[in-house]
């Protein structure tokens, strides 16, 4: 076996030996015999190169998820519409990673652990027997890796949703922010002991003081990116409200005839909803420009008066980020909110959590550069 494969002893260790009445055929696949009878160090230079490689790519979904946000638009008066080209890319982009996700419980199943009974004695003594790893990995992490692994928004926007036959634009933009902000928790927690076993392996995450700086603010800007997208889809979903609102009032009252799918922008071609476009007081009733509008937008009026809602994805990404990003940095002082509760809670978020990121991050920043000029100094004067 030791001929079949060719990679160095100090990345990988045998687990078990094979019997002497079962020898090694020479028609054995060396790949087959490196997966089925080898483990991985947990501090080798594969795990850490992986390690680095799985951290890239879980920054890199957290910023996928939300891009869900932004599939709801204004497609026409009081109604709104998906983006299905946007979907589509989002989706794409979503499965590579996970892929990576799933990539990286399979290396937990390889990938030995220090026996917690050895661990005071010096390095500790490694278990190597895949049926242990496996049992172990089963009963620790292997629910939330599974959690964040599943393809969840995938299988709702182009399953489910269809299925049900009842995929108005309102009903898939709740169930597809309930379903990422539900998986968008285990992806995060992932993030965390990630970082604790690249340091614990390399000693840094990033090797210069510039590139730790550069991972703390990118950070910083993924919370900004997430506070954004949320922003912009509570937004739809409070002229949603109001459309919805007034409709029920019309009916109500007897002025037009007003069903919730008119609010759908599939609809705009029925002779119905013509219809009652010429007799209904929805859209002014519910413009965000209005003076005399009785609906209380709020903080969220701004996606409606720049014409957030209604332009290209492009613009309406970078200016929601901007609002991220200037409401984070300042904890929301500037907002000027309504008596909703869920605004006003959402307020609260931002002004806490602005806080606490913004001292996390310059107290990061503070201490790179701190240990950076300490070091330049020293070897300046070493006396």
């Amino acid at each position: 076996m030791n001929t079949a494969i060719l990679t160095p002893a100090s990345k990988f260790r045998p687990f078990r030996r094979r019997p002497s009445y079962a020898p090694i055929t020479s028609d054995l696949n060396p790949y087959h015999i490196l997966w089925r009878y080898q483990i991985l160090e947990p501090d080798g230079d594969i795990v850490t190169y992986w390690n680095h490689v799985f951290l890239v790519t879980s920054l890199i979904s957290l910023f996928l998820d939300p891009l869900y946000f932004f599939l709801p638009s204004v497609g026409g008066p009081a109604c709104l519409t998906s983006d299905t080209s946007l979907g589509i890319v989002v989706t794409f982009f979503r499965t590579v990673s996970d892929l990576f996700y799933l990539l990286h419980m399979v290396m937990k199943f390889r990938t030995a652990f220090v026996a917690p009974s050895s661990r005071g004695l010096g390095r500790g003594e490694l278990v190597m027997d895949a049926h242990t790893i496996a049992m172990r990995y089963l009963k620790s992490d292997f629910i939330i890796d599974l959690a964040a692994t599943l393809p969840l928004p995938q299988i709702v926007i182009w399953l489910v949703i269809p299925a049900t036959k009842k995929d108005r634009a309102d009903q898939t933009n709740n169930t597809l922010a309930l379903i990422v902000l539900i998986q968008y928790v285990p992806r995060l927690f992932l993030i965390f002991p990630l970082n604790r076993r690249i340091i614990k392996t390399t000693g840094v995450v990033a090797k210069t003081a510039w590139a730790g700086a550069a991972y703390n603010l990118l950070l910083y800007m993924l919370a900004s990116h997430v506070l954004g997208a949320s922003w912009y889809l509570l937004s739809m979903g409070r002229q949603h409200a109001c459309w919805k609102a007034e409709c029920a009032k019309e009916s109500a009252a007897g002025i037009s005839f007003c069903l919730p799918s008119f609010l759908d922008c599939k609809s705009l071609e029925l002779e119905e909803r013509q219809y009652w476009m010429n007799a209904t007081r929805v859209v002014a009733n519910c413009d965000a420009r209005g003076h005399d509008t009785e609906f209380k937008f709020g903080m969220f009026a701004d996606a409606f008066t720049n014409d957030v809602a209604s332009s290209k994805f492009i613009e309406k990404y970078l200016y929601c980020l901007w609002w991220g990003l200037k409401n984070l940095s300042s904890y929301g002082q500037t907002l000027e909110t309504s008596i909703y509760i869920g605004e006003t809670t959402f307020c609260i978020v931002i002004c806490i959590g602005g806080l606490v990121l913004f001292s996390q991050l310059i107290g990061n920043m503070q201490v790179l550069f701190s240990a950076s000029f300490s070091s330049f100094f020293f070897f300046l004067f070493p006396d």
